[in-house]
């Protein structure tokens, strides 16, 4: 208790010297929030998604922020799951959680990303405070079978490989997630056919089936799931997923944008399904 009281002070400090480097704006208001504001908004909800730029230090601190206050409101009901981990770590994972292995076994067996310093806080508190941190993304081999080959191939897997994603088969989404990353691909002409949109859709859909599996034995829950922005931006990807496999499960979607003049962004040219939109000062250092 002593650490995490310690945690919360020099977050609160760091927060507060931080306030010059982002803005929060409530896109149903139209007006200026704040992070207790989002945390007020999970009484109502099941799943917070943040979405991130995995390079953004002030970022960072703000998930972090997000996810401690989490915890001091709903604690042992408080989750985190991360994109950063990927299915089969789980067990890995939570044997650092329960202090059974050294971090640096979790590093390595566990296959953690080399921003893990990012992270780490997040994790830490959930070690200290024994909450759950659910592994949520697909195991990479999978996604680059499927983006060499397609999901057809997913079949040929076997019974303990495929316990690890999904079921069988996975949705792909069409419509306006499909454009996006047609989009943000720069066109049909540079995708190379379907599979690496296919590989999309599963990175995506087992982080929703991760977290509504969760949901499914754990109600009341309050998940804080952390991804790459494009993977939840608009409640798109895997916010989507989620519906599908948990058509009840309430979420709060954050969008988080790093831009050159944080200070002077329309914010409301950013969609209204994002909840809550964060511009951070994107001249800051990188955080790698």
């Amino acid at each position: 208790m002593k650490h995490i009281c310690l945690l919360i002070l020099l977050l609160s400090a760091l927060i507060t010297s931080a306030q010059s480097t982002y803005k929060i704006y409530n896109t149903a208001t139209q007006k200026p929030a704040t992070l207790d504001d989002i945390i007020a908004d999970m009484a109502k909800a099941d799943v917070l998604f943040y979405g991130e730029e995995h390079n953004d230090s002030v970022g960072h601190t703000l998930e972090l922020a997000l996810f401690t206050k989490l915890v001091e409101k709903y604690q042992a009901k408080a989750v985190l799951s991360l994109e950063m981990f990927e299915t089969d770590t789980q067990p890995v994972l939570n044997e650092y959680l329960n202090d059974l292995i050294r971090e640096k076994n979790l590093i390595s067996d566990a296959r953690a990303w080399k921003n893990y310093k990012d992270y780490r806080p997040m994790v830490e508190l959930a070690k200290q405070k024994q909450l759950p941190v659910i592994a949520a993304n697909a195991p990479s081999r999978y996604t680059n079978r499927v983006t060499r080959l397609g999901l057809k191939s997913l079949n040929q897997l076997g019974t303990v490989a495929k316990t690890y994603l999904p079921p069988l088969p996975i949705d792909t989404a069409t419509g306006a997630y499909y454009e996006k990353f047609v989009n943000i691909m720069g066109g049909h002409a540079n995708m190379g056919g379907m599979q690496i949109y296919q590989s999309q859709n599963l990175w995506d859909a087992t982080m929703g089936w991760s977290i509504a599996k969760y949901l499914k034995t754990h109600a009341g829950s309050k998940i804080m799931q952390v991804n790459g922005g494009f993977h939840s931006e608009d409640q798109l990807g895997a916010a989507a997923q989620l519906k599908k496999y948990a058509p009840q499960a309430r979420i709060i979607n954050v969008a988080a944008f790093a831009v050159e003049d944080f200070t002077n962004v329309d914010w409301s040219q950013y969609s209204k399904s994002n909840n809550y939109i964060i511009v951070t000062d994107g001249r800051l250092p990188k955080s790698f």
